[in-house]
């Protein structure tokens, strides 16, 4: 059967013989575009419904395997296709390439097939080439070919009357993933050049395509969680979100909505009389996050609501989410999304480990749920100072690579260089404030924002940070360069060339400007750990496959990993991970890593 459009040859595989001449185009060509259509969006779970191939510009071929619509013809049978193509797809030799392979490396896994051979990434070069623009299939084929296509909503439908991919008539769902698979080779054709042409970019492509081999490896692998843990905690957190309740209504004098800003403003101003912080854009008497803050320096309501919230925050996305996304195992597979954070961070969600709020007792409490199996325990090894470094080594300050390179407590160092005294008279006071200085210039922190985080006169504030870049003339060089470079070039780079766009750099806009003048001085700070916890990764894990098979690599959050292993593998995880995790770039100043254990992921930190 054959589907013609203009200038394309799309083909719907329903014979054997058709299926064997296309393996042999497959088996032959030097490159192919391979796309799945599934059962579902989550990889975990998705079953495969069709496979398409491209091999060249505008020539591509849907195999349908589990069509069963009322007007579905007879398939190939799924055992026998999945046979056919198991040798291909597992051969390291045959190069393939997708959109967003890790994806179609899950779909493929939950058939048993290990896909081999991905060479290419359309999603990870739109993201290593244009880090700031969307990286969909739909809007790089318009960017980069000109082509529009069929969208899986013009299929299925949406909302309540979607319809499953299976049930969607072979020729039109043929038409759709066979334009899924050319246009993802036409892109390819555009891409691929730009990154190949340019040492640096193809040296963070390439770490993207590794990382996502080691994502695809964590998220199969997930981690266990204690179910029981977590009801307990939801319990104990339902408990005390009812008791805040009591305690705000009794301060109000009477039973309020919590979450209504109207009722909030009339309790706050009218009958408590608490002075307004900032208006809305509309001129109503504001009561957010940051008016909250405000006013709970002084009054006991809003430090109320604000716990209140947070508590109820963490119970609705944790303590009583994360028991009800474990597999049959007991065991949590959250997503990495790979091309989100445009400084090259991965983020996670379903469920989301980089924003469990570590920072209260209750927050690290739900880390208390992510366990071992018994026999077994749980390894968090973590950079230490990542950024902190990474500052150092990109300005190439004096005082901040000797404190690095002599081992000496850099917020000690800061903190004796700011107020004027030798190292050991620093107070933990003062130590506190210079870490705040510290990391806070690392984001571009104003004076007025120092001020604030340290609750002193923005005059003193300032008078820290000019006394600070006195004594570390390096950093301040650093950051001035750093910003008329981004004007100059409209990005700025990491340490090994991630590009890190900032379109807003030259806004007329001033708060836009300023926005993307503090980028431009972070971004290539973050974007550097982030490249350096990504080799750290893959080193790690080429180590693991060689020598200790029994140790999983389960989770990764900003500057950590997390293992899962037996107790007789804790001496080598000690004394080899940081080992590896040091060793992965030769900077101005070391690097460190430090390694804990536990029973669970709370008490392995």
């Amino acid at each position: 059967m054959r589907a013609q459009n203009r200038d394309v040859v799309y083909e719907t595989l329903l014979s054997e013989a058709e299926l064997d001449h296309w393996i042999e185009r497959i088996e032959a060509a030097e490159l192919t575009a391979i796309d799945t259509e599934t059962t579902s969006l989550d990889e975990q779970q998705a079953r495969i419904v069709g496979i398409s191939f491209s091999v060249a510009v505008g020539n591509a071929a849907y195999v349908p395997i589990a069509h069963d619509g009322p007007d579905a013809p007879v398939q190939l049978p799924m055992e026998l296709v999945l046979a056919k193509l198991k040798p291909w797809l597992e051969d390291a030799s045959k190069k393939k390439l997708g959109q967003h392979i890790k994806y179609d490396r899950h779909v493929f896994a939950n058939h048993g097939i290990n896909v081999q051979g991905y060479a290419h990434d359309t999603m990870l070069e739109s993201y290593v080439l244009e880090v700031h623009k969307p990286h969909g299939l739909t809007s790089l084929a318009d960017r980069h070919t000109g082509r529009t296509g069929i969208t899986y909503e013009d299929l299925c439908g949406k909302g309540a009357k979607q319809i499953p991919f299976s049930q969607v008539p072979v020729e039109k769902a043929a038409a759709y993933s066979c334009e899924d698979s050319d246009q993802t080779l036409d892109v390819h054709t555009v891409l691929w050049p730009q990154i190949e042409a340019n040492e640096k970019l193809r040296g963070i492509y390439e770490l993207e395509m590794q990382t996502s081999e080691v994502l695809f490896r964590i998220e199969r692998n997930g981690v266990l969680i204690d179910a029981a843990e977590l009801a307990r905690q939801s319990n104990d957190l339902g408990t005390r979100i009812v008791q805040l309740e009591k305690e705000a209504y009794d301060i109000a004098g009477q039973p309020f909505n919590l979450s209504s800003p109207k009722q909030l403003g009339e309790i706050f101003f009218d009958k408590l009389g608490m002075p307004v912080v900032k208006k809305t854009a509309t001129g109503a008497r504001s009561t957010d996050e940051e008016v909250l803050e405000k006013l709970a320096e002084d009054y006991p309501l809003p430090a109320k609501l604000l716990e209140h919230r947070s508590l109820s925050k963490l119970k609705g996305t944790y303590t009583d989410k994360i028991a009800q996304l474990a597999d049959a195992r007991g065991r949590v597979h959250t997503h990495y999304a790979q091309a989100v954070a445009v400084t090259g961070r991965l983020s996670s969600n379903d469920p989301n480990l980089q924003n469990i709020p570590v920072r209260t007792p209750e927050g690290r409490r739900v880390r208390e749920a992510f366990i071992a199996p018994r026999g077994r325990v749980i390894a968090s090894a973590d950079y230490s100072q990542i950024e902190l470094r990474i500052m150092a080594h990109i300005s190439g300050d004096e005082s901040l690579l000797h404190a690095f390179k002599e081992g000496i407590d850099v917020h000690r160092a800061t903190a004796a260089e700011v107020f004027g005294v030798t190292v050991d008279q620093v107070s933990s006071e003062q130590r506190r404030y210079a870490k705040v200085i510290n990391f806070g210039l690392i984001y571009g922190m104003s004076s007025f924002g120092l001020a604030r985080n340290l609750g002193i006169e923005t005059k003193a504030a300032a008078a820290y940070i000019d006394r600070y870049f006195q004594r570390y003339p390096g950093v301040k060089q650093y950051m001035d360069e750093t910003k008329l470079q981004a004007k100059a070039r409209g990005y700025v780079e990491t340490v090994f060339g991630r590009r890190l766009y900032l379109p807003e750099i030259n806004s007329p806009n001033g708060p836009r400007r300023g926005a993307a003048e503090r980028a431009a001085i972070n971004a290539p700070m973050q974007g550097t750990a982030a490249d350096l916890i990504k080799k750290a990764m893959i080193a790690v894990q080429k180590e693991l496959d060689e020598k200790k098979p029994g140790i999983l690599m389960i989770m990764q959050v900003h500057d950590e990993l997390v293992f899962e292993l037996p107790e007789s593998e804790m001496d080598w995880v000690r004394a080899e991970i940081p080992r590896m995790m040091a060793e992965v770039a030769d900077l101005k100043v070391p690097l460190l890593a430090e390694v804990g254990f536990g029973a669970n992921w709370e008490k392995a930190h």
